[in-house]
């Protein structure tokens, strides 16, 4: 592929078809409010850009994937992260039976289906394998009870795949397996939460009973654990995405453009020094990309991508709070001359918990000093 000429193409076709209005929006958007934009994405057969051709997808190689995601950053597109596209059709593709990957995969390149991820629980984050969701089977149906939380979008989703315990007595990285679930079946209840900038993204979800037939199992019963590390691997390269700091990068570009900052030293060298972090990581998330481009699997030294991308994103809201100056710590948007917007403090609100989710750093660094360095625990 000729690259230039493919990021040509990807800047024309977000310039004549992305919405004027969702550009640089303050908060990142839902999938159900820009459902029409994956709609297009897929019919133009850029549905799911990592996936195999033969599945639909675009078979993009790790360097044209950061092309595509690139010039969605310089356009101002910020959507919250499609784990059906991202997690789950990966998955799928690897784990799934032929009906499972007919049922699913198309409905999630085209938007039709919109999935939340249902990993953590009030006493299972980083301890992922203390869950205590479980799911009995009953005939030809599992029943399921327990609760998950911090479920992104789950107000809105479609479907939910589960880790759930289907072994109460085995060893805690045992006896777990993973179940799609219809979101509108009875006995699941929502309650959205509320975060520090006003917004509900996360979700609590209530499962009392639910009951959910069997052939929804993805791979054997009690053998969701390995799959789980590999989704969860899937789950810290996205989260070590440069796009994580590289939109807000560009947002302090664009204030240090209107406000003339790159004349104050200063400023200049604390820009660039983020700057060259992320383009570093830029190169290392490539290389992990391809790693999963071949069908491997990642291994732990992944969750340096999560550490890294997430204290940059920090030190970049961390700038841009500052030289925002008064429009800093106030809940307003600020208009720049050149005709975009930006929302300073929600972006620094937004990049507080990113070292927290997904593994918190500190759990990143014992497992690189564990599993990696071979430091005793």
């Amino acid at each position: 592929m000729d690259e230039q000429a493919f990021r040509l193409e990807v800047r024309q076709f977000i310039h004549k078809h992305f919405p004027e209005e969702w550009r640089f929006p303050s908060y990142r958007l839902s999938l159900r409010k820009t459902e029409s934009w994956q709609r297009m994405l897929h019919e133009k057969g850029w549905g799911a850009p990592s996936w195999p051709k033969e599945y639909g997808g675009m078979g993009l190689n790790p360097y044209e994937q950061i092309i595509f995601q690139d010039e969605m950053d310089k356009a101002g597109v910020n959507i919250a992260p499609n784990a059906g596209i991202t997690m789950l059709g990966p998955l799928l593709i690897r784990y799934g039976n032929e009906e499972q990957k007919k049922a699913y995969l198309s409905d999630i390149m085209s938007g039709k289906t919109i999935w939340a991820q249902g990993y953590s629980e009030p006493g299972a984050g980083s301890d992922l394998a203390n869950l205590r969701t479980s799911a009995v089977l009953d005939g030809d149906h599992f029943v399921v009870n327990g609760q998950k939380i911090w479920t992104s979008f789950a107000h809105e989703a479609d479907m939910i795949f589960l880790l759930v315990r289907t072994d109460k007595d085995a060893k805690k990285q045992e006896g777990i397996s993973f179940l799609l679930v219809d979101m509108k079946s009875p006995g699941i209840t929502i309650k959205r939460i509320t975060n520090i900038s006003g917004h509900s993204e996360f979700c609590e979800v209530f499962f009392d009973n639910v009951r959910v037939p069997r052939d929804s199992m993805v791979g054997a019963i009690n053998k969701g654990w390995s799959m789980a590390k590999s989704l969860l691997g899937s789950e810290r390269i996205t989260l070590g995405s440069p796009k994580i700091a590289k939109y807000p990068l560009s947002l302090l570009k664009n204030l240090a453009d209107d406000k003339g900052l790159f004349s104050d030293p200063v400023f200049t060298s604390r820009y660039t020094e983020i700057k060259m972090d992320v383009d570093d990581l830029n190169a290392a998330f490539v290389r992990f990309a391809d790693v999963l481009r071949r069908g491997e699997e990642l291994g732990p030294e992944v969750s340096l991508l999560k550490i890294w991308i997430t204290e940059a994103f920090q030190r970049v809201t961390d700038v841009l709070v500052e030289y925002a100056g008064e429009h800093g710590c106030v809940d307003e948007m600020l208009a720049l001359s050149q005709g975009s917007t930006l929302h300073p403090a929600n972006q620094y609100f937004i990049s507080r918990p990113s070292t927290i989710y997904g593994g918190t750093n500190e759990i990143q660094r014992n497992i690189l000093t564990k599993a990696v360095l071979q430091l005793p625990g």
